[in-house]
């Protein structure tokens, strides 16, 4: 259990640590300055009051004023300038301290966002994953308190720790017994607050995939984009039923732990008034019998109340410390989840692009059943490949291997003879343009949506726009390209429909001007005239490139040069339009026929 600890403990404080210094090493004199004013502030707090107390007594007792009023009143006015002073420093370093825990904050979201963005695609599927990703923001956050949050722990066990130094060497000459009446009290209230922490741990584990869920229906219930489906279908009350119940749940696990944890509290209270009655015990029977002075009586009372509340600050901070990084360690595994897939370095060469794929089955992690199975399909440049089947038959299981978002698992991709491992990654990807038809589009402007981080080319523009027959529309927006997409952050934003952001889509694939353009349902969401005029421009849209298509509407078909029909986990049928049709009993054939009616052309 210990060796587990320091793997998460000492990993965890050494990367806060080196993440401050590398990016804010002003931080650190803040914190510096903060621990000199602290120990500063209390060394002189007790030792004046010990004087000025033993001032006020030799007045009281028949001494002369005038000899010791004045030292009465510097011991006064040192006490109220360093509080003062200490008062504006630690103000200062407070701010300093929130402004950069916001940075820092802003620093591990950027963090967290750029390792989703780029690790393997299929741990962006994995539930396992995902709840890692939950605690890793979770952790780093208001658990936490990210770098400011764990420096504030780390640097308060080091001023508490210097403070209890001063004091010991004070108790040591004054009141010695007054340290194992201290001590312990505190061993014994750090195994209550041990054993309490150890819940802490335990309940936030458990909450971690709770709270996903309730963050997931609570943003369903608020997200307005689903206000139709919950109208419609009438489920408000459904949604709130799990809402509620995940909202229930998490009160009840924090009930849980209350309960859990509420002896330790009270056994912790029982010690602390056992040691604060054997102190004032000791200290006042030393006073009445004349071992020590009023002033030493008050510089004891003092320095016990600063020796006990300084050890229990510096156990405690050790203890939430370890917490605080037990939390943030969960960023660090996060962060740590290594990529699968390998990659090569290989660069891309330019020309024509023949993709081979060969005795390629795949089944999907943590899954112990095939999605494909034996493909063998060879796609040459320039060719139009239209790609059926019915739902579930891994239509889009294959596009996803050719962009390799997972790598096969048996057999092998080539491109130009080369297994697609073996390219690097972001020259692979450049052979795409793709459009899922789970696509998504983003709260940025409509040109921003469309080119991303591609070069900007007004005519280029222009033209993609007129191609997808989406410029007419672009035009009668606000503020033509420039208008927002969505309302979610801008009131002056639009609403698109689902033709046009499916045209906002089919314009970004086109806009990249990849080799290689992959289109999944690309008309599903446009009305019979809308897709009649994508495909009357096929050739054009697409020209000399390799065009991949899926579709349910087949009337794309008959724009492709081949056809693969997906069907138990394999390609059934492979051929042009005018030879599958005539397959009897075949997949595409029956398939074809039961929609025929809507591609016969009405003639006039």
């Amino acid at each position: 259990m210990r060796k587990e600890k320091e793997k998460k403990i000492l990993p965890t404080l050494k990367f806060m640590l080196k993440t401050a210094v590398k990016n804010k090493p002003q931080l650190f004199i803040a914190y510096v300055l903060q621990v000199v004013v602290s120990f500063s502030q209390t060394m002189v707090n007790i030792i004046s009051s010990k004087y000025l107390v033993d001032e006020i007594a030799a007045i009281i007792g028949g001494g002369k004023a005038e000899e010791h009023i004045p030292t009465a009143i510097f011991c006064i006015a040192l006490i109220v300038g360093v509080t003062l002073l200490a008062a504006l420093i630690n103000y200062l370093v407070n701010e300093i301290k929130n402004v950069y825990s916001e940075w820092f904050n802003e620093y591990f979201e950027v963090g967290l966002s750029e390792k989703v963005m780029k690790m393997d695609f299929e741990h962006t599927e994995d539930p396992d994953t995902l709840d890692q990703m939950n605690k890793a923001k979770e952790g780093m956050s208001w658990y936490s308190g990210g770098v400011v949050g764990i420096l504030n722990g780390f640097f308060n066990i080091v001023s508490n720790g210097v403070n209890v130094l001063g004091v010991i060497a004070i108790i040591a000459i004054t009141c010695p017994l007054l340290l194992p009446i201290q001590i312990i009290s505190l061993v014994l209230i750090t195994i209550f607050t041990n054993k309490s922490n150890k819940l802490d741990i335990e309940y936030f584990k458990k909450l971690s995939k709770i709270n996903r869920l309730f963050e997931y229906f609570f943003y369903k219930l608020s997200n307005p984009s689903n206000g139709k489906e919950v109208r419609l279908f009438d489920s408000k009350d459904m949604m709130c039923d799990k809402a509620d119940y995940y909202s229930n749940k998490t009160v009840d696990t924090f009930r849980e732990q209350y309960k859990a944890q509420y002896k330790y509290l009270q056994y912790s209270n029982l010690t602390n008034g056992l040691r604060d009655g054997l102190s004032y015990f000791y200290i006042g029977f030393k006073a009445l019998t004349g071992a020590i002075t009023l002033g030493d009586f008050t510089m004891c009372i003092s320095s016990a109340s600063t020796l006990y509340w300084g050890l229990y600050a510096v156990v405690s901070g050790v203890a939430d410390t370890i917490k605080s990084c037990g939390y943030a360690y969960e960023y660090l595994k996060f962060d740590a989840i290594s990529d699968r897939m390998t990659k090569g370095d290989k660069p891309v060469s330019d020309g024509e692009h023949v993709i081979e794929f060969i005795n390629v089955s795949f089944k999907y992690p943590r899954s112990e059943n095939y999605v494909l199975r034996n493909i063998n399909i060879t796609i040459k440049q320039g060719e139009h490949l239209s790609v059926v089947g019915l739902n579930g038959a891994g239509k889009t299981t294959f596009i996803k291997l050719l962009c390799r978002m997972y790598d096969v698992t048996d057999g092998e991709i080539l491109i130009d003879n080369i297994n697609i491992k073996d390219y690097s990654d972001s020259e692979y990807r450049k052979l795409f343009s793709v459009v899922f038809q789970d696509f998504e589009l983003f709260a940025f402007s409509l040109k921003e949506n469309i080119i991303l981080d591609e070069q900007e080319d007004e005519e280029k523009l222009i033209k993609t726009l007129k191609m997808a027959g989406l410029y007419e529309d672009a035009m009668k927006l606000e503020n033509k390209l420039d208008t927002t997409i969505f309302k979610s952050y801008d009131e002056n934003g639009t609403e698109l429909s689902g033709g046009q952001q499916q045209k906002t889509a089919i314009c970004r694939a086109l806009y990249r001007d990849s080799p290689i353009v992959i289109l999944d349902e690309p008309t599903a969401a446009l009305d019979p005239v809308a897709e009649y005029e994508i495909y009357k421009h096929f050739n054009e849209l697409v020209g000399g490139k390799t065009a991949i298509y899926i579709s349910h509407r087949l009337s794309s078909c008959k724009f492709c040069d081949k056809i693969a029909v997906f069907a138990d986990d394999t390609i059934k049928e492979y051929g042009t339009h005018d030879e599958l049709v005539k397959i009897e009993s075949g997949i595409y054939s029956e398939m074809y026929n039961a929609q025929a009616q809507y591609y016969v052309e009405n003639v006039s």
